[in-house]
Parts: structure tokens; C-alpha cells; sequence
């Protein structure tokens, strides 16, 4: 009874009785109960109005009513839809009666007298009743909509979800699963070896593992071949299941497809271009100008920091240019000496010099009606300088020790990663070169301005060392590739390959994490271009004032460098050919430094005069 007493006195009750001594008596008794609100009907017809202007959690009628029966009134409440208890008052019990009221779903038939303590009674009771019957619908609402919620997660998850019994029979499967498996709902599977068949064979090993040793089997690999025929890495990962009153058990299995993201075929100029990797608004611009120089016979000069991919753009050149069908010809200016430079590119006759025992076609000759690339032509030397100009004035050259002219039909691409128009400014390169070589300038931008570029790139080369490695590697974690984000890249995309390369080495699992780099970039927690751009010929000058932002440790490296390289060109009083020899690098080297670190040579020029003795 404890329960009874805790019903819900604030329910709207109705009461129906052609009496009124019955209407006011019910509702007297019901009121100083503290129920409420109670309404009264009379007839038929006002307890149809009443019921269809209200709500009601509780009906009392009597059987015989003015012109019509109370089970009329049961009857038209059920087949409206109410479903609130419904009790029937008699004055008359018979068999027949009550058999209506039951068929016709009413709580409780109860014989007239009434007295107080059989009302209250069955109130009490109607109304819990109903209470029950309120919070299992809600229970079911919410059972429901949690089962709905559950199917929605089930469904839309991007693995793909098997459920089976302890028989190896699929109870379920998920959308992204039927897409993978070619479901067809005309003949669908019903045990895991029905699934096709690299699938099915993998699921199979891995449900029977689980249910044996009941515990986890994780991250197996598999390839697996998809109802659209294309290959695809899965990763396999089944569990046991079993719920908390042990009435389902089974093995739930989990496939992930770990396959490396391809880079969009159909839109292939926004992220590829020959070799090229990267979608930013910066290198679409470089791809454009590539794309119409060079159908454009005419010099090009490429200019960028080291590792920007200047002699891939001289490729792309020539092959966008009417000469791709012949060899593009390349040498690399500072790593051949002066003396050695001249034959190469010009060629020298038998006897023209000693040891030259043979005649040789220089490179100018190899690249008669095709393409020739000078990288690092800012590290000639004068007498080339002025060669290199009379063959791009005449399209004349003549061999070391020979005396007539050879007419060749060449295309002069020519790159550098020094600031040639400082080098004329300083009289280290002759002018008139400077503006044959550049009649068109493509400037590479450095991979920090290349904005998102960097994990299209990682993946690249994740993809092409994964597969040169055979390594089992599907992925870098997000650490890692933030970390690679906001690295300054001195080395540009030349030193992300290198990096993600060594990562691929030291990698063992499946994901490539932040410990797989070297510390530069486990400890990098800045933004990127917060560091100041120290390649730059003006870094002086586009420095940020305040450099509490900066990484030390990443800019050690470039401050010793820069404080050794100051050292030995004041101990050579300005002499670069002396100080690259203190040094141990060949000139060209020493150069180059200065220009990357920012160090001017007037300084040391002056330093020099004025610390040499007078001659009195």
C-alpha cells in the first residue's frame, strides 16, 4: 500500500452519471482527498465534449446513462485512441455487462452502493495503474529512440561493423561494410564465410581467435579486394562480445581502411604537376607560368632557396617546351672548376690542353635543338660570364683549341639560389648576362609559403618510401604532422623528403609519430614564419623586432655558422679565396654561405683597408 499512497493526486479525473446526488458525492469524496481538477457530465453527449476538450487521466461512468449505455461511451473512448483507465459504476451487475466492459477494456467494474473507501480504493489504484502504464510508454519512447540513435551511430560509421554469434552467424552488418562487400539484399549473408572471399577468410581467423582466447585481436593487416575492384589496405581488429545478463555472445569485428588518401586523379593541375606536389595558390601560379614559358623559346632564369625544386621546374620547362622530344642537358656550375667548367660546356679539341687526348663535344653541342640547364650560375666566374654572353648574343660557341665557330640551336634555362642582381649591384656578375639570362623569372616560393602544402607532400613521400622500404606504414599522427606545419624548413621540400625518409626508417608500426623526427622538430612549439627568414639577402632588414617567438635551439646552427664565416673572412682581411681556404670549403661555397646568412661583403672590404699598414 506504501506505493498507492505516493499517487499522483493532481491527475484530471472525469466523472459521468445521469445522478447528480452521485456527480456531487463522487466529487466531494475525491476533492477533500485533494484530487483535482475533477470535471462532471450528466449525459452521452457532454462527457464526449469533455473528453475531447480535455485530457483525462481517470474516467468514472456509470453503465446506464440518459439515452445511451456507459459501455457506449467505453467504446467510443478505445476507438479514439485514449488509452487512460476507464471504470464502470453499476447499479445492475449481471454476467453480460461485465463481459462488455472487459472486452472493451475497462479497469475495474465495480457495483453500486459506492461508499467512500471503495472509491478512494479504486482510484488509488486506477490512477497508479495508469502512472505504470504512463512510465513504461515513456521507457519504450526512450528505448526506441536510443535503439534509433544506436542504428544511426551503427550505421553511419566510416569502418565497417560485423557482428556474428558464437556459430559464425552475421547478426549485423553496417552500411559501410555492405558498401565494401557488394551487399545484396536479395541474397544476403548470413554466415562469415559467406562475405567475399579475402574478407571473409581474414574475418573468419580473426572471430575464432577472439572467441577462443576471449580477448582482443588488434591491428591485423590485411589487402583486401572491394566490390569495385580496387585494392585496399584493412585494418582488422575483432573483440568478444557478451552483455551484462550473458543472453548474447559473439564477436563484434571492426574494419578500417588504412589505405594511403590518393590525390584527387581528376584534378590533377592542383595537386601534381610534373613532379610537383602541393595545391596552394602560390604554386598554381608557378605551375601557370611554367605551363605557358614554356611553349615560349626563350631564357629562363629560376631563382629560389635551396630545395625548392629549381631543376624541376627546368624539367617541366622543356617538357611543356616543342623540345621535349630530345634530351634536356644539365651541369651543375659550382661543382666543376673554372678551367673544367669551359670544356664542358664548349667542348676542346685533341691536344687543345695537356691530358686532353681526345676530341670532346661539350654540352652546348649535346644540347643542339634541345634544352640546356645551368644550375647555380651564380658561382661562374668572369671569363665564363663573358662567354656565356657571346653564345646567347651570337647562338655561336668555339671547342677549347679551335679556331672556326659552331652554330647551335640551344634553349638556355639557367637557376641560382643567390641574389644575382646583389652580385651585379657589387660587380661580381656582369649585368648584360644578368638580363639575357632573365628574360623570364620563375621564382620558387620556399615551402613555408606554400600554405597546406606540407601534408600533401608528407604523403607523397610517405608513399613513395613506404613502398621503396616495403614498410607497413599507413599514416602520420596529427602531433606529427602539426609539428611539420610549423617547422621553419630552411632545407625546403628537399629536406621534408629527407625527413620523412628517415622517419619511414626508424618507423616499426603502422603510423609514423612525432618520435620518429629528429629533435628540430619534436621540440618545435612555434607558429610557422615566426622565425626570421635568414636565407634572405635582406635579413637585416625583415627581421621582426622581437624575437622572443624565435626557437634558439633551431637558430644555433645558423648563428655559429654565421659567427665561424665572420671569423675567417676578418682573419683574411676580406680575402673570400683565403677565408674558404681556412675554412676548407672551395670559394663558390664560401659565397654562397654568405649569401644565405646575410653577410655583406663591404663590410669586410672596409675592415681590410683599414687595418693595413701605411706606406710612409
Amino acid at each position: 500500500m506504501q506505493h498507492l499512497e505516493t499517487v499522483d493526486k493532481n491527475a484530471r479525473i472525469l466523472i459521468v452519471d445521469d445522478e447528480a446526488s452521485i456527480r456531487l458525492t463522487f466529487e466531494m469524496f475525491l476533492a477533500r482527498e485533494g484530487y483535482g481538477p475533477i470535471t462532471t457530465a450528466s449525459t452521452f453527449d457532454e462527457a464526449l465534449l469533455a473528453i475531447r476538450d480535455h485530457e483525462f487521466d481517470l474516467i468514472i461512468s456509470d453503465i446506464v446513462l440518459e439515452g445511451a449505455r456507459g459501455t457506449d461511451l467505453l467504446r467510443k473512448i478505445r476507438g479514439a485512441g485514449l488509452q487512460c483507465p476507464v471504470v464502470m459504476v453499476t447499479g445492475f451487475p449481471n454476467l453480460d455487462s461485465a463481459a462488455e466492459a472487459v472486452r472493451y477494456g475497462a479497469f475495474d467494474y465495480v457495483s453500486k452502493p459506492v461508499n467512500k473507501e471503495t472509491l478512494l480504493r479504486f482510484v488509488r489504484h486506477a490512477l497508479r495503474h495508469w502512472e505504470l502504464e504512463k512510465e513504461k510508454k515513456q521507457l519504450i519512447r526512450e528505448n526506441e529512440r536510443y535503439k534509433r540513435y544506436m542504428e544511426a551511430i551503427f550505421s553511419s560509421v566510416r569502418d565497417a561493423i560485423v557482428t556474428i554469434d558464437n556459430d559464425m552467424n552475421i547478426v549485423q552488418l553496417n552500411n559501410t561494410a555492405k558498401n565494401w562487400m557488394g551487399y545484396d539484399e536479395s541474397n544476403p549473408f548470413t554466415n562469415i564465410k559467406s562475405l567475399p572471399e579475402d574478407m571473409g577468410k581474414s574475418c573468419l581467423q580473426e572471430a575464432m581467435q577472439a572467441l577462443k582466447n576471449q580477448k582482443e585481436v588488434r591491428d591485423h593487416h590485411f589487402e583486401c579486394r572491394q566490390a569495385d575492384n580496387n585494392i585496399r589496405m584493412i585494418s582488422l581488429n575483432a573483440s568478444p562480445l557478451q552483455d551484462e545478463q550473458d543472453e548474447f555472445s559473439g564477436v563484434v569485428i571492426v574494419a578500417r581502411d588504412i589505405t594511403l588518401p590518393e590525390l584527387d586523379k581528376n584534378s590533377i593541375i592542383l595537386n601534381q604537376f610534373h613532379g610537383y606536389v602541393g595545391s596552394s595558390q602560390v604554386m598554381q601560379s608557378v605551375y601557370k607560368l611554367i605551363e605557358n614559358v614554356g611553349k615560349v623559346d626563350t631564357a629562363v632564369l629560376i631563382t629560389g632557396e635551396s630545395g625548392t625544386g629549381k631543376e624541376l621546374a627546368a624539367e617541366a620547362l622543356h617538357a611543356e617546351s616543342p623540345r621535349r622530344d630530345m634530351p634536356l642537358i644539365k651541369v651543375d656550375c659550382a661543382a666543376i672548376t673554372e678551367d673544367l667548367l669551359e670544356s664542358e660546356l664548349f667542348g676542346h679539341k685533341k691536344g687543345a690542353f695537356t691530358g686532353a687526348d681526345r676530341d670532346r663535344p661539350g654540352r652546348l653541342l649535346q644540347a643542339d635543338h634541345s634544352t640546356l640547364f645551368l644550375d647555380e650560375i651564380g658561382d661562374i666566374s668572369p671569363r665564363m660570364q663573358l662567354r656565356l654572353l657571346r653564345f646567347l648574343q651570337e647562338k655561336t660557341f668555339t671547342p677549347v683549341g679551335q679556331d672556326t665557330p659552331i652554330k647551335v640551336d640551344v634553349r638556355v634555362i639557367a637557376a641560382t639560389n643567390v641574389n644575382l642582381i646583389e652580385k651585379v649591384r657589387a660587380g661580381n656578375f656582369r649585368e648584360d648576362l644578368y638580363y639575357r639570362l632573365k628574360v623570364v623569372e620563375i621564382n620558387l616560393p620556399p615551402l613555408r609559403d606554400r600554405n597546406g602544402g606540407i601534408p600533401l607532400l608528407a604523403y607523397h613521400f610517405l608513399s613513395l618510401f613506404r613502398d621503396q622500404l616495403k614498410r607497413n606504414i599507413h599514416g602520420i599522427s596529427d602531433q606529427a604532422m602539426n609539428a611539420l606545419s610549423c617547422y621553419y624548413w630552411p632545407g625546403n621540400v628537399r629536406e621534408l623528403r629527407h625527413m620523412i625518409e628517415r622517419a619511414c626508417v626508424l618507423c616499426e608500426g603502422p603510423i609514423i609519430s612525432l618520435k620518429h623526427f629528429p629533435e628540430e622538430i619534436r621540440s618545435q612549439q612555434m607558429q610557422q614564419n615566426t622565425i626570421p627568414d635568414l636565407t634572405s639577402d635582406h635579413t637585416s632588414e625583415q627581421a621582426p623586432q622581437s624575437t622572443t617567438a624565435v626557437n634558439t635551439r633551431l637558430l644555433l646552427p645558423y648563428i655559429s655558422e654565421k659567427d665561424e664565416l665572420i671569423d675567417a673572412m676578418k682573419r683574411a682581411r676580406g680575402n673570400k679565396s683565403k677565408a674558404a681556404r681556412m675554412l676548407n670549403v672551395n670559394r663558390s661555397t664560401l659565397y654562397r654561405k654568405m649569401q644565405r646568412l646575410g653577410i655583406q661583403e663591404d663590410e669586410f672590404m672596409e675592415h681590410s683597408v683599414q687595418n693595413t699598414p701605411s706606406k710612409i
